[in-house]
């Protein structure tokens, strides 16, 4: 992890920049406070496809039906 004060930033940013580009986390700090992380920019998945898992997932017939237990401890009931 490399740390950079602001000046030092501004007047090398170019580094900093190949720094993080080649995995090293930077730190920009202004009065010995981090403010920013510069970090190399992944680029994302793209976009989703909906329906891909069609067909190969199943659901239990009973999934939405309560469990008598939690129903009991929802009425307040005695065991």
């Amino acid at each position: 992890m490399r740390i950079s004060n602001i000046h030092e930033a501004k007047s090398h940013l170019s580094h900093l920049i190949q720094l993080a580009y080649e995995g090293e986390e930077v730190i920009i700090c202004k009065s010995g406070k981090p403010l920013v992380r510069l970090v190399r920019y992944e680029q994302g998945r793209g976009k989703r496809k909906p329906g891909l898992w069609q067909g190969q997932v199943t659901i239990s017939p009973d999934f939405d039906e309560a469990l008598p237990e939690i129903e009991r401890d929802f009425r307040g009931e005695a065991l």
